[in-house]
């Protein structure tokens, strides 16, 4: 007795520390004995299952293996069942895709019951997801999560964008300015485990200190002048999911300390509140600034890079990709042909070189403000070079194109530009604003620029919108 009492322990022993769920059941279906890894992923503990009958679980494999068996499940006349793939419930209503394997055991040649183990498959099954996923956005026509592209260097970035949405750690997007880093952030998000959660964006460069820290923490009632209400915050917003922080290299350095200690407590506090609350956030950072030379010059926080630059994702510059215009540019064609409803078939073969030999300092956004400036331009058929921006066909020998557009995004002052340049500039501003019937936000579109660009280059110039524009003849 007491060499068979040491057997009993040793199998229980052993049992105990499978890493499966296993259970025992009888011939009659009732649950005898569970290990503690079928406690975990049930949800339920040894005493709820033990003679129960084994339906509780809600297999659906079960369901079927009792059908037209003789007794209480055809298992025990097969003998085994080999990884059958099902879902089971766990107790709080939540189901469970597992694999399970069956035996059925036996003694002195008479069935005594059956052995059930379960294998947990949620990862696998996420994991599927996450391909299937992915290979739905590769096979869409406007390419991986809206980035269009299948240079070598593009098919890199899906790589790791695909690598670090697998992931919960931070993840910053790094590039030029036009290039996709949104596009690139949301992709982050949709293909990850976070992607039913939801997806919070804020620019930190479009608010100042105060309005930031309240934008981002939330704020109590009565905290500032204007606080009529309790308001939540990005971050509680984004509770689950993920928030995006664009442009993170302009948060001020007070707002760097704050955003920080969220990242090592997974905690924030509102504005004017001392009330601690826990957030679960992944954080998704991006940025055309140089962050190692903000940290050199006092203007970034070092311990803050190392927080956040855990996955790099650096987006290349159109430039770098030139292969992948014809398609960026086909791209916008069909997306404007179809907001518009003008017949364009596409661009002209001397146009697409062109465009394929432009520097592209603007990237991706520049190149779609181009091909809506050649829908302005154009009517029905292809897209010619006459309809393309003058900067970018170069068709003006007396300045350097190229310069004058980089300088009017970086708003060169008037005196600073030679005379040819500001009767260019002057000029190209009149058409655009004659065009669209002094239409700011749409000049910008034509020209490539913000419409705050369009208001000051025409309090620059002394522009008056209706003498000079609305009453002037519009340009063929």
């Amino acid at each position: 007795m007491t060499g068979t009492s040491s057997c009993s322990d040793l199998v229980a022993e052993v049992v105990a520390t499978i890493s499966e769920g296993l259970m025992l059941v009888s011939p009659q279906g009732k649950i005898e004995m569970v290990n503690p890894a079928l406690e975990r992923l049930t949800g339920y503990s040894a005493a709820e299952l033990t003679g129960q009958p084994c339906t509780v679980l809600g297999c659906g494999a079960c369901d079927e293996a009792r059908r037209g068996a003789s007794g209480w499940c055809r298992l025990f006349e097969r003998g085994t069942e080999s990884s059958r793939r099902c879902d089971i419930v766990r107790k709080d209503g939540v189901r469970v895709p597992v694999s399970k394997n069956a035996r059925v055991v036996r003694k002195d040649g008479r069935v005594a019951g059956a052995v059930e183990t379960f294998t947990d498959m949620s990862e696998v099954v996420e994991r599927d997801r996450r391909i299937e996923a992915l290979a739905r956005m590769l096979d869409r026509a406007d390419g991986f999560a809206g980035m269009v592209g299948v240079s070598p260097a593009m098919q890199r970035v899906y790589r790791i964008v695909e690598r670090a949405a697998d992931s919960d750690a931070p993840v910053l997007i790094l590039g030029p300015s036009g290039c996709g880093k949104e596009l690139a952030a949301r992709a982050v998000h949709d293909l990850g485990h976070r992607a039913n959660g939801p997806y919070v964006p804020l620019n930190c460069s479009a608010l100042n200190e105060s309005l930031l820290e309240s934008e981002l923490f939330g704020h109590a009632r009565g905290s500032f002048s204007g606080a009529v209400r309790d308001r939540q915050g990005r971050f509680e917003a984004a509770h689950g999911g993920d928030l995006f922080l664009d442009e993170v290299g302009d948060l001020p350095l007070a707002t760097q300390v704050k955003l920080l200690r969220v990242l090592e407590t997974k905690h924030i506090e509102r504005v004017g509140e001392n009330r601690s609350r826990a957030v679960d956030v992944r954080i998704i950072c991006a940025t055309h600034r140089d962050l190692g030379s903000l940290v050199r010059t006092g203007q970034f926080r070092e311990d803050l890079l190392f927080r956040i630059n855990v996955i790099p994702v650096v987006l290349p510059a159109l430039r770098q990709r030139a292969e992948d215009i014809p398609l960026l540019a086909a791209h916008f064609v069909a997306g404007i042909r179809q907001r518009t409803g003008k017949d364009i078939e596409g661009f002209t073969p001397d146009a697409m070189h062109r465009l394929t030999a432009y520097d592209w300092p603007g990237n991706v956004r520049e190149l779609r403000s181009a091909v809506e400036y050649a829908f302005v331009l154009a009517d029905r058929g292809r897209l010619g070079v006459e309809h393309l921006p003058a900067h970018i066909t170069g068709t003006r020998a007396e300045c350097c194109p190229q310069t004058l557009h980089v300088a009017s995004f970086a708003g060169e002052d008037l005196a600073a530009q030679q005379p040819e340049q500001r009767n260019q500039e002057h000029d190209e501003l009149l058409r655009a604003l004659r065009r669209t019937g002094g239409n700011m936000a749409a000049a910008a579109r034509l020209l490539g620029v913000h419409r705050g660009t369009v208001r000051n280059r025409m309090l620059k110039y002394g522009m008056n919108l209706r003498k000079e524009i609305r009453d002037g003849t519009t340009e063929e």
